[in-house]
């Protein structure tokens, strides 16, 4: 454990050797399972230090408590969103909108763009979404009888969707994907290249928009006023990064991760099959069980939180795979019980900073459950072949293969 990055004011006994990055399962492993890898940490306090937890190996503070993640995420004046996660790649400074904006500039760019992804909106889209989910698992079945369900199904499924509501066509979606990984799980210089080629590409789209407008959510942004103006370059560009990213990976992976689980748990598998009224709740558990992405926050003064001595600018983790592993919250967090009510988990966060796609990704994961059982006989992970997962700051799944021979 590398001590230069303790800060002074980190109590030594605070500092647990732990990383969403680089501690065990977290790195890419055949059959992994990182999310009981980091179910480990409720054995310990419910809050330490971290002293590398970031992509860029910045230390943080680590919260455990499903209860004290809420918490943390309602207080936006104490907790701040704002990191430019996306510009750093760059070498700049501008916020992912509305996701890195703190109130109140967040809920007027929050209240603009609800009503894209609206429960009533995402009823309109889910007509769309179940031919792309039957169109792609009606060519797989007619061709083979298994597939790499990641690049087959989970990606082009999920990323379809987010295209289209950005009014791009699909024939460039491998293209996209890839751009996706890199930027979330390259090394430095693919992550930067990744985020210059994406940039460059939303503000290409804008500018089509500006001259060519059709009915898409690039056109509503550069058409939108808010706060009685028109949208800034910058704010356009935050908005569209933000989408065309959030589109990239989380949903698929979702998907990936719950078709891993029904392929080792034939029973679970074959109840949802004559059952699929079930479908609906399981979901919700198999969100919380293998949730996905972790949430950092920057404290914006000197406060004791839960007994930790958080200093301005320290940043703060709060891991929905965490929160949602919480013995606390949870009766038997770490049994997957498809029947499971009452489920608060936080895979979609909490507090104002809620996951505005959550609808939309809700329905899809849905969705592509219901046509995947309905269409494809009993699977299994391939024999000779082991699904590859890794943590970070967006968990991850590739290699998943499926058989049903």
């Amino acid at each position: 454990m590398a001590s230069h990055r303790v800060p002074e004011h980190v109590p030594p006994e605070m500092v647990k050797d732990f990383s969403l990055f680089t501690s065990p399962g977290m790195e890419r492993t055949p059959n992994g399972d990182p999310h009981a890898a980091v179910a480990c940490v409720h054995d310990g306090p419910p809050i330490f230090y971290s002293p590398c937890n970031t992509r860029d190996g910045r230390g943080t503070w680590v919260i455990t408590r499903a209860e004290d993640q809420r918490r943390l995420l309602q207080d936006t004046e104490t907790f701040s969103s704002h990191r430019s996660l996306f510009a750093s790649a760059l070498g700049e400074n501008w916020p992912l909108i509305p996701l890195e904006l703190d109130p109140p500039a967040h809920g007027a760019f929050r209240s603009l763009l609800n009503p894209l992804l609206s429960p009533k909106r995402v009823i309109e889209l889910e007509p769309a979404i179940r031919d792309r989910a039957i169109a792609l698992i009606s060519k797989i079945s007619a061709s083979s009888t298994s597939c790499d369900v990641m690049k087959d199904f989970a990606f082009p499924f999920a990323v379809s969707i987010f295209l289209r509501l950005l009014g791009i066509s699909d024939e460039r979606l491998d293209t996209f994907v890839g751009w996706g990984k890199h930027l979330l799980h390259g090394d430095g210089v693919k992550r930067t290249a990744a985020a210059r080629t994406i940039l460059a590409f939303i503000d290409e789209l804008a500018a089509t928009r500006r001259i060519k407008p059709a009915d898409d959510f690039m056109t509503f942004v550069v058409q939108a006023n808010v706060d009685g103006r028109p949208l800034r370059d910058e704010e356009i560009r935050g908005m569209g990064v933000l989408l065309f990213v959030a589109g990239l990976d989380t949903v698929a992976t979702a998907i990936g991760f719950d078709l891993a689980h029904l392929a080792r748990n034939p029973k679970e598998q074959e109840l949802l099959r004559s059952e699929p009224d079930r479908i609906v709740l399981a979901a919700e558990e198999l969100l919380r069980a293998y949730s996905t992405v972790q949430m950092i926050r920057v404290a914006t003064k000197d406060i004791s939180f839960e007994g930790a001595p958080i200093r301005k600018g320290d940043y703060i983790s709060c891991a929905t795979m965490i929160a949602n592993r919480d013995p606390a919250e949870f009766e038997r967090p770490n049994t997957i019980d498809l029947a499971r009510k009452d489920n608060r988990h936080t895979a979609f966060a909490s507090g104002p900073h809620r996951c505005l796609g959550s609808h939309l990704a809700r329905r899809e994961i849905v969705i592509g459950l219901e046509e995947w059982l309905s269409r494809i006989p009993e699977f299994r992970i391939k024999e000779g072949t082991a699904p590859i997962t890794f943590g970070g700051h967006v968990f991850g799944m590739e290699n998943l293969i499926l058989d049903w021979s």
